[in-house]
């Protein structure tokens, strides 16, 4: 297969460093919550990019899909179905890979709520006013499943200051359409309601050659409701309810990356279907597939934020939840082909329920915050497999000898599985001002994480040489299995201020992400594992994966502050590192005994004249490598996958009057070196550089704006993600990432 993605000639690349205020203080200043309360990015020891929604609007991150345009270090993508492939890295480190079991190494939070799934922050953002990326590991404060970091994402709140609200309206090609609004209505002196909505639709960028229909497209509707109450000057109650539908014929059109010796039979028997075969240029985006694949996603949830002011003193917040996560994938095409071989449903519902309190204040020279986190998840999953009409003349052409498998038309499985998760954790954390030039910030966190999952067969096939049982694959054993983990992490640093334009931090911290229980029909083995056929189940549990990271970094304004420069220095020593993989037919999940990583990160911002700024950012990674462990094959000795040793952006962004008019722009290159793409091969994609660019004019008051836009201007065609086409082994297929996209948009407020 030809190389689909460019070299880039640069050296170095720098990212666009997103300098830009989570909130922003009355001089201006960049504030951040990344230690449970408000304080100048500038000085909190921790490494920390934050973009609000103006940011966020004009880079074209609706979701954390494309959030590496605004930092070089955080990665996120979904592949088939995204509440097992959806998954989020910083610094090269997450949780990657096809697993329905898996809570990811970086942990997203949503109003101070922790999402399972990074699915939920893959939805388009609604009424969204910042974004923060805290890199490293974040597990005192923030606990849960971040040992490699944690995103904080806050919904604009309702305001006592009067009527307000904001708008979005755009058009581009591949008929996209965003439309998407909020209100804010006083109630009287001491409440008030935000509502929001969005409506998003897109064709999907592939293109079926025997209908025309577009394939991997997506419609998604959604609302939020806001309700904030101000009881009493020390008290405020704040009520957020959220609703989002997604649907589309999702993710099933990829293109050929490497044929294998079946590809010459899957294209007799797409043409023996009546379907003409899709290019073989990745560049032509086009798929043959024979079966609807229809997806549907439901993001729903409650949350009650109760803060109460002791008159001055502490603060004391509570932040409880509920939450429904499901997603439904009805008729998909897991050949990937326009040959019927087979097909499949399936299923992912989640229920979850988390309650934090949080004590925050000032006590002489501490800064504290004391907390308790519980937590309660459960998941029932099903998938049904259905043998197509092609699936009997496709076996008995690779094994040569007739009817020697059974693929008879129909199901042949059913299967169930469930799960639960139960959390429990306690925290404190600390920073004590030692003098005006030093500080000592410590902090630790005590977890218990009890796991359960499940897998039954309900229904499988009959005949005796059923295919999969033919080959001894399935039916796999059932089982019912559990896990406990404990664990202390924790947080020790040293702070010195050199100035109040200049810090010098020093950290380290242990993380811990709990162990738990595989999810899949073979996770306790296959059929020689299975009791009924005399054989012993093996055990679906994998370990907690545990890491200390040491960081050294530094946080500079200077130039009158027109300029800022941000640089970490760090190392993360990770045991028993938690690897999913999907090898072909199997869903597995190891534990890589040791793991190492180490590297730099860059964020620079310099307003050279009035108006006009140069954002240089860069994440090198020279060292990111599974030890070397035998029971993780292919990765053992090797590097991280998705995990660039340099990744970079530069941009220009500019806003100046002309007339009685604001013109402003954002030019961007992006840069992502070579990579491994395969969570369980060595195939690897060439470095990628992408250029974006937006234009507008608007009023100077913000009431409206009208904005041209294209991401990827240059077009450029490169794999995102690969992986072993099922049953057909040889055969590698890839994920694609966006071609150029472009459009304009008319946004403002009032």
């Amino acid at each position: 297969m030809k190389k689909l993605s460019i070299t880039c000639g640069l050296c170095l690349a720098a990212v666009a460093a997103p300098a830009f205020a989570q909130t922003a203080g009355e001089d201006g200043e960049i504030v951040v919550t990344a230690q449970r309360r408000e304080e100048r990015l500038q000085d909190v020891p921790i490494a920390v990019t934050a973009a609000n929604a103006e940011v966020l609007a004009q880079a074209r991150v609706l979701n954390l899909d494309n959030v590496a345009t605004i930092s070089p270090s955080i990665r996120a993508g979904a592949a088939n179905i995204s509440s097992s492939t959806a998954s989020i890295s910083i610094r090269g480190i997450g949780t990657v890979g096809n697993s329905r079991s898996f809570e990811g190494a970086v942990g997203v939070f949503i109003d101070g709520v922790y999402r399972t799934r990074a699915a939920a922050a893959l939805q388009n953002f609604l009424d969204i006013d910042g974004l923060q990326v805290l890199r490293g590991p974040q597990g005192t404060l923030f606990g849960k499943n971040t040992t490699a970091g944690a995103v904080l994402l806050n919904s604009a709140a309702p305001s006592l200051d009067g009527f307000r609200g904001n708008y979005t309206l755009g058009y581009g090609n591949y008929d996209a359409i965003e439309a998407r609004g909020a209100l804010n209505l006083p109630l009287g002196d001491q409440a008030a309601v935000r509502i929001a909505a969005l409506h998003t639709e897109r064709e999907g960028f592939f293109t079926d050659p025997n209908t025309g229909e577009d394939l991997n497209g997506n419609e998604t509707n959604a609302g939020k409701i806001q309700f904030l109450l101000d009881a009493t000057p020390n008290l405020s109650i704040r009520l957020i309810g959220d609703y989002s539908d997604s649907e589309g014929n999702c993710c099933y059109a990829t293109a050929n990356y490497l044929d294998g010796p079946t590809q010459p039979l899957v294209d007799y028997l797409t043409l023996l279907n009546g379907l003409s075969l899709p290019s073989g240029n990745p560049e032509d985006f086009e798929q043959a597939l024979n079966h609807p694949n229809d997806q549907t996603i439901t993001d729903m949830g409650l949350t009650a934020i109760i803060d109460y002011d002791f008159l001055g003193g502490p603060m004391l917040r509570s932040i409880t939840a509920y939450r429904e996560f499901e997603v439904d994938q009805v008729e998909v095409d897991p050949d990937f082909s326009g040959a019927d071989i087979f097909s499949l449903d399936e299923s992912f519902a989640s229920q979850f329920f988390s309650q934090e309190l949080t004590l925050t204040g000032e006590w002489g020279s501490h800064n504290y915050v004391l907390g308790v986190f519980y937590s309660n998840e459960n998941l029932d999953m099903t998938r049904d497999l259905y043998w197509g009409t092609q699936g009997q003349i496709y076996w008995d052409t690779v094994i040569g000898i007739p009817g020697a498998l059974d693929a008879t038309p129909g199901l042949w499985s059913n299967e169930v599985l469930s799960g639960s998760a139960e959390s429990i954790a306690a925290f404190a954390h600390d920073e004590l001002e030692l003098s005006r030039a030093w500080s000592l910030i410590a902090g630790l966190r005590y977890s218990r994480e009890e796991k359960e999952g499940a897998f039954a067969n309900p229904y499988y096939s009959p005949i005796p040489n059923e295919a999969f049982r033919a080959i001894g694959l399935m039916p796999g054993p059932t089982y019912s299995a559990s896990t406990s983990d404990e664990a202390i992490s924790g947080t020790l640093g040293v702070q010195y201020r050199l100035s109040d334009d200049a810090m010098l931090y020093a950290t380290y911290n242990h993380g811990f992400k709990a162990g738990g229980v595989n999810m899949d029909v073979n996770a306790a083995g296959v059929l020689v594992n299975n009791p009924d056929y005399g054989g012993t189940p093996l055990d679906p549990t994998y370990d907690a994966e545990t890491t200390d990271a040491f960081e050294l970094g530094g946080k500079f304004q200077y130039w009158n502050r027109r300029a800022r420069t941000n640089f970490a220095i760090f190392y993360n020593d990770i045991s028993d590192l938690q690897v999913a993989q999907f090898v072909g037919l199997q869903f597995t999940v190891l534990n890589a005994a040791s793991a190492e990583t180490y590297g730099a990160e860059l964020e620079s911002s310099f307003e050279v004249v009035d108006g006009v700024t140069l954002q240089l950012d860069a994440t090198y990674l020279p060292h990111a490598e599974y030890g070397d462990d035998p029971t993780i094959g292919i990765l053992a000795g090797g590097r991280f996958r998705y995990a660039s040793r340099l990744a970079g952006n530069a941009a220009v962004i500019f806003e100046r009057p002309v007339g009685n008019l604001t013109v402003n722009g954002r030019l961007q290159y992006q840069y992502t070196g070579p990579q491994f793409i395969n969570t369980a091969g060595s195939e690897k994609g060439g470095s990628v550089g992408l250029v974006n660019a937006n234009l507008g004019i608007g009023d100077p008051n913000g009431l409206w704006r009208l904005e041209a836009w294209v991401q990827n201007a240059t077009d450029e065609t490169y794999p995102t993600t690969v992986f072993a086409t099922p049953l057909q082994t040889g055969d590698i297929n890839a994920y694609l990432g966006a071609p150029r996209t472009y459009g304009i948009m008319l946004r403002g407020s009032f």
